[in-house]
């Protein structure tokens, strides 16, 4: 099972991966610019997370926009990442945790060892690059889009 994951009010740990175009992605690139909505999945093709990341794509500008970047984060390869984000149309980074293997997944504490894989964590972190807002839920678990839009207008209004 994964280790305790990165609290509210942390400092949210560093991480450079490569997204599903072969391009270098460093979450202190939004420091300063933009909120970033960090969201770990477990496999690319499996149903619960096709799920989640179609209704994120379906509303998209809610969390891709001048505020705000959204990065997916698994332990996939950019290949997998790259066909899987064409079959869905999928218009933001999927980054892959795939070599060092799980490697940004255990810095925020939702790699689960036993599966290889990240569980379901989703961290809020602000301009400043401190956790704001978390969940973690178990791989059959969804999450509820409703409360990120909750968590990040609750950033703007700050």
């Amino acid at each position: 099972m994964a280790n305790q994951a990165v609290t509210t009010g942390t400092k949210a740990p560093d991480l450079t991966l490569k997204d599903n175009h072969g391009r270098t992605v460093s979450l202190r690139d939004f420091r300063g610019e933009k909120n970033v909505v960090l969201l770990f999945y477990p496999f690319a093709f499996t149903g619960v997370c096709t799920g989640e990341l179609c209704a994120l794509r379906d509303e998209l500008p809610r969390f891709v926009n001048d505020d705000t970047q959204l990065l997916a984060v698994s332990t996939d390869s950019i290949h997998t990442l790259r066909v899987f984000a064409e079959q869905e149309r999928l218009e933001y980074p999927l980054l892959s945790d795939f070599w060092p293997h799980g490697e940004a997944s255990r810095a925020y504490g939702v790699f689960d060892e036993e599966k290889g894989c990240a569980v379901r964590g989703t961290f809020i972190i602000d301009k400043e690059g401190v956790v704001r807002w978390t969940v973690v839920n178990d791989l059959p678990d969804a999450r509820d889009l409703d409360e990120y839009v909750r968590a990040l207008d609750a950033l703007r209004t700050a």
